[in-house]
C-alpha cells in the first residue's frame, strides 16, 4: 500500500520558479556565498545545545538545588529544546546546515532530546509536510484528534470552543511525540511504504526506537530522579513543564505558517491535478510573519521566513533574510502571492480567528460565498 499521488499542475507558470530558481542561485554565486551554515549559525548551534544541556548538568550535579530554581532550569530546557528544533535539527535534517551528509546526520540525530525519531520527522515534514503542504489528508500537520485544522475536515460539536482550548493542546505536542506518536508513525508509514524511502525496515525501524526512547528518559528524566534532591513528583512536574514550554513554542511557530485566514487549504480529489504547480502551491499555502524582528527570528530559526524556506529548503535559514527581497520582488512580478504578516501579534489574530471559524462553521460559510461569487 502506498500514498495516492498527488499531481501538481506543470504547466501553471513554471517560468515563475525557473527564474526565481535562477535569481537565488545568482545571489549566492555573485556574492561567493555558501548556501549553508556561516559562523553565525555555530555560535547558535553552541547557544541552543548549552540552552538545553547546562541545566540539565547543573540539576544533576547539585549545583542548582531548591524547588524554584530547579523548576527554573527545567524551564530553560524547554526553550533549548524548542531551540534545537527550529534552529539546529531543522536544518540539519534538511540537509542544509552543512555540504557534509555526516555533519547533517549527527546534527539532525539531536531530535533525541526533544524525544522524537528523525526518521519518522523527516517522512511526516520533509515528505509529506512540504510536498503537499495543506492538502487534506497528505499533510499530517493538520491532523489533530481533537482540533479542525481544515475546511476539508469534518466539523464536530467539540470543535466550537477550539479557540479556547487549542493553545492548551499545542503544549502537549512534544509530551506526544515522546510517547505514542512515533510507535503509531512507523506502523502507518510502513503500511504506506513510507519507511523504505529512509532506507528502514519495519523491524529496523522500531528497534531504533525503542532504542531511542529508552536513551532519551535514561538521560532526560531517570538521572534528575536518581540525582535531583526533590521528590518524584516535583522531577516530573519539572519535566512536564520543558516539554510544555517547547510543545507550546513549536505549535505556535508551525500553525503560524500554514494556518490562517489567508492561506489556502485543497483536497486531491479523485487523485487528479491540482490547481497550480508546486512552488505556486506553496505560495498559496504558505506565510510569513514578523519578519522584521530580529530577535525572534534569531531565536525560531528563521521559521517565519517560511515561504522562503517552502520554496528552498535545502538553503540554511541564516539566509532568508536576504534572500526574501528576491522572492518578494519575483512574485509581484509574476503576479504569484507572497503572504506574510508584519508582526507576530497579527499572524496570532489571524491564527485564532482560523481557529474560531473553523471551530464553529463560519469560515466555511465564508469560504462557500467566495467560492459562489
Amino acid at each position: 500500500m502506498s500514498l495516492p499521488t498527488v499531481k501538481f499542475n506543470v504547466q501553471d507558470r513554471p517560468e515563475f520558479f525557473k527564474e526565481l530558481r535562477k535569481r537565488v542561485n545568482g545571489y549566492f554565486k555573485e556574492n561567493n556565498i555558501s548556501k549553508h551554515a556561516n559562523a553565525n549559525m555555530v555560535i547558535k548551534t553552541i547557544f541552543m545545545l548549552s540552552l538545553y544541556f547546562a541545566p540539565l548538568v547543573l540539576m544533576v550535579t547539585g549545583v542548582i538545588t531548591g524547588f524554584w530554581p530547579v523548576m527554573g532550569m527545567w524551564a530553560l530546557m524547554g526553550l533549548g529544546m524548542s531551540g534545537i528544533g527550529m534552529s539546529v535539527m531543522h536544518d540539519a535534517n534538511h540537509g542544509s546546515y552543512s555540504q557534509n551528509r555526516n555533519l547533517n546526520q549527527f546534527l539532525g540525530a539531536v531530535i533525541l532530546f526533544i524525544g522524537g525519531f528523525r526518521e519518522n520527522w523527516k517522512i511526516q515534514h520533509n515528505v509529506l509536510h512540504h510536498s503537499f503542504t495543506n492538502i487534506h489528508q497528505h499533510d499530517e500537520d493538520l491532523d489533530s484528534a481533537l482540533l479542525r485544522l481544515s475546511p476539508n475536515q469534518p466539523l464536530k460539536k467539540g470543535h466550537r470552543f477550539q479557540a479556547l482550548y487549542g493553545p492548551f493542546l499545542y503544549g502537549l505536542l512534544t509530551v506526544q511525540w515522546s510517547l505514542p506518536k512515533d510507535f503509531v508513525q512507523i506502523i502507518r508509514y510502513n503500511k504506506n511504504n513510507l519507511l523504505a524511502g529512509q532506507g528502514l525496515t519495519y523491524k529496523k525501524a522500531l528497534r531504533n526506537v525503542i532504542l531511542y526512547k529508552i536513551g532519551y528518559y535514561a538521560t532526560v528524566l531517570v538521572l534528575p530522579l536518581i540525582f535531583i534532591d526533590l521528590p518524584w513528583y516535583h522531577i516530573l512536574l519539572g519535566y512536564f513543564i520543558m516539554h510544555y514550554i517547547c510543545g507550546l513554542i513549536l505549535s505556535f511557530i508551525f500553525q503560524l505558517a500554514h494556518v490562517l485566514e489567508e492561506t489556502n487549504f485543497y483536497k486531491n480529489e479523485d487523485h487528479g491535478s491540482m490547481e497550480n504547480n508546486w512552488a505556486i502551491h506553496q505560495m498559496h499555502t504558505t506565510a510569513n510573519f514578523a519578519n522584521y524582528n530580529i530577535p525572534l527570528s534569531w531565536f525560531i530559526g528563521g521559521l517565519n521566513y517560511q515561504v522562503e524556506h517552502h520554496l528552498f529548503p535545502n538553503i540554511c535559514h541564516v539566509h532568508y533574510r536576504k534572500i526574501s527581497k528576491i522572492v518578494r520582488q519575483t512574485a509581484e512580478e509574476f503576479n504569484v502571492p507572497y503572504k506574510r504578516h508584519k508582526t507576530l501579534m497579527g499572524a496570532l489574530r489571524s491564527h485564532f480567528a482560523l481557529l474560531h471559524g473553523l471551530g464553529t462553521g463560519s469560515f466555511d460559510k465564508k469560504l462557500a460565498k467566495v467560492t459562489a461569487d
